[in-house]
């Protein structure tokens, strides 16, 4: 894939930034794409949906499509908000499909939220696998059958870390548009 890959840091509440230096070289070797991070805040307390106590992500989705980046790039919001739409519970993220903007939340990735141990090296293979599935969206892949494939849709945690982190032959033909 083309282009650059803007990581931003969405708050509140603050995200570590070298929570996001390590998705940017994870992403970097994995799609072998250039990744900025950018260190000012993205503000999105706008969305935060106080009957919830959650963030809705489509508000900030369409905020972060103004972002002004050259064509070819794509706009990554990351935060630590809990993200959701009015039709589910949670979301994990959501992309433009297809567009330039994503957006991925770490809360429901960490294993602290479900009243465990943190484990850092679990969250960032989460991060990573949520981040490269939000961008398949906005190169304009939908969801995959195959069970491995980055692609396949991911309602539980659970079920995030069984998939891999990589498109599967068909999302990797269907990107390069043979």
């Amino acid at each position: 894939m083309a282009g650059t890959i803007h990581i931003l840091p969405v708050s509140p509440p603050p995200i570590e930034l070298n929570l996001l230096d390590r998705l940017s070289a994870d992403l970097a070797g994995l799609l072998q794409m250039q990744c900025h991070v950018h260190i000012d805040d993205f503000e999105a307390g706008f969305a935060f949906d106080t009957h919830r106590g959650q963030t809705y992500s489509t508000a900030v989705l369409a905020r972060l499509a103004e972002v002004r980046v050259s064509a070819g790039d794509i706009v990554l919001g990351v935060t630590e908000a809990d993200l959701f739409v009015p039709v589910l519970t949670f979301v994990f993220g959501e992309a433009q499909y297809p567009g330039k903007a994503a957006v991925i939340s770490a809360a429901r990735l960490r294993e602290e939220f479900y009243g465990l141990p943190a484990d850092a090296e679990k969250l960032r293979g989460r991060l990573l696998k949520e981040a490269v599935h939000e961008i398949g969206h906005t190169r304009g892949l939908g969801h995959c059958d195959d069970w491995q494939c980055v692609m396949v849709s991911s309602h539980r945690v659970e079920r995030l870390d069984l998939k891999g982190a990589e498109f599967c032959a068909g999302c990797r033909k269907a990107l390069s548009g043979a």
